[in-house]
């Protein structure tokens, strides 16, 4: 079923989570919950599971389990929230989804390229990835809007989270090989054009709405504003060394007040992380982010550092990962937590885990809805053979929506 949600903009396409009717109780031996603020875990958890949503979880004993309802009970196994990839090439067309004509495509989708379900979304929905960010690719400046959209579903309109789920623009080399080589300096410039446009545009459209002018000639290449200035949705980022996520920053989040998150961060990026909180700027890194020594440019001691450690020092909070799939497998999302762990980020309230959970939801915007395990949120649980980020761990079955989508028993293990 579609739910359309009115906006000062337009109509945002959303999801509503499958009806299930009767309660469904799962128990296991410890539960990992990715609250933001919390304890993040409970012990011997009764989690119960009704309409596609959670409707309680606690310790046993402190939750009433529904007469009649289905308990499953997974004995030693863990369970944690399902995964979230906020850069995924995978979630439909196997092609990079850009259009080489232009450099700016502000307009252009890949809702219509989206394939539900489809076979490159089998490993990664048996490796706990629930969500993903389907988006176009870094060959043009501004690639178009994407689509957050829930795995193991085979309807379009039932796997849909959010259209758009983002747009895309990339800040580096990709986009500076457009045509004959386009440099940074002009594409820049093409760039800050179309944001001054889109911004007045979306000023017009709200002083007509409010009865303080006449009604704009729509365009569809500055439609999008509409939703990010209304904070439907935020600007996902293609940006890596330190000059390119500064201009991120100074560009979309100050000058132009966009919700905006850095995607990728490479290299020296992490000092730019005292200007990133100023403004609200997030980071979702990924993939293989360590800093490997390359003098005279970045100087290690000799070390290989991790990003995620270097954001963390400089004082971010909000720290997620991705695979950029299929550069990684998208199945290895939690590979690269384990990597920034690895690599210095500090592990004490399981921040490898909220970087796979809670923080990717709550950068998206959709953490009311998912990302951790809470009353009210769709039921997306994982049952796993102890730390989900732990290269080890083997992941039994995958609730989606309150329905199980994976089961390694019963179809065998894919991952």
């Amino acid at each position: 079923m579609i739910t359309l949600v009115a906006s000062t903009c337009a109509l945002l396409w959303t999801a509503a989570p499958a009806v299930q009717g009767e309660a469904v109780v799962l128990r296991a031996a410890k539960a990992l919950t990715c609250e933001y603020e919390g304890p993040g875990f409970i012990l011997d958890p009764v989690v119960v599971l009704r309409d596609g949503e959670i409707e309680a979880i606690g310790p046993a004993g402190s939750v009433e389990i529904p007469e009649g309802a289905e308990v499953i009970d997974y004995g030693d196994r863990w369970l944690a929230p399902g995964f979230i990839d906020l850069h995924s090439h995978v979630g439909g067309s196997r092609g990079d989804i850009n259009d080489m004509v232009y450099q700016l495509n502000s307009e252009l989708r890949v809702s219509p390229a989206v394939i539900p379900n489809n076979s490159d979304l089998e490993k990664p929905l048996a490796a706990g990835v629930t969500t993903i960010l389907f988006i176009p690719g870094s060959g043009t400046n501004m690639g178009g809007t994407g689509v957050l959209m829930k795995l193991g579903i085979d309807g379009y309109e039932e796997a849909l989270l959010r259209d758009p789920g983002s747009l895309k623009i990339a800040q580096g080399d990709n986009p500076t090989r457009w045509g004959y080589g386009m440099g940074r300096i002009l594409m820049n410039y093409g760039l800050r054009f179309r944001l001054r446009r889109g911004q007045a545009y979306a000023k017009a459209w709200d002083a007509y709405l409010e009865g303080e002018g006449d009604k704009p000639e729509r365009e569809l290449e500055l439609d999008i504003f509409r939703f990010l200035y209304a904070g439907d949705t935020q600007v996902s980022t293609h940006t890596q060394y330190y000059q390119l996520v500064l201009m991120t920053i100074t560009m979309l989040a100050r000058d132009f007040g966009l919700p905006t998150y850095i995607d990728h961060g490479s290299f020296d990026s992490y000092l730019t992380t005292p200007l990133a909180k100023e403004f609200g700027v997030g980071a979702i890194l990924g993939p293989r982010e360590i800093m490997a020594p390359r003098p005279p440019r970045f100087d290690t001691d000799g070390r290989i550092e991790g990003t995620a450690w270097g954001f963390q020092e400089q004082g971010m909070v909000d720290i997620g990962f991705n695979t950029d799939a299929p550069v990684v497998p998208q199945e290895e999302l939690t590979t690269q937590a384990a990597m920034g762990v690895r690599y210095g980020l500090r592990n004490d309230r399981a921040q490898g885990l909220r970087g796979v959970t809670i923080i990717p939801a709550r950068t998206s915007g959709i953490a009311d809805r998912v990302g951790s395990l809470e009353p009210g949120k769709h039921a997306d649980i994982l049952v796993c053979s102890g730390d989900p980020i732990d290269p080890r761990t083997r992941f039994d079955a995958v609730w989606v929506n309150g329905e199980k989508v994976y089961d390694a028993e019963i179809g065998g293990r894919a991952w």
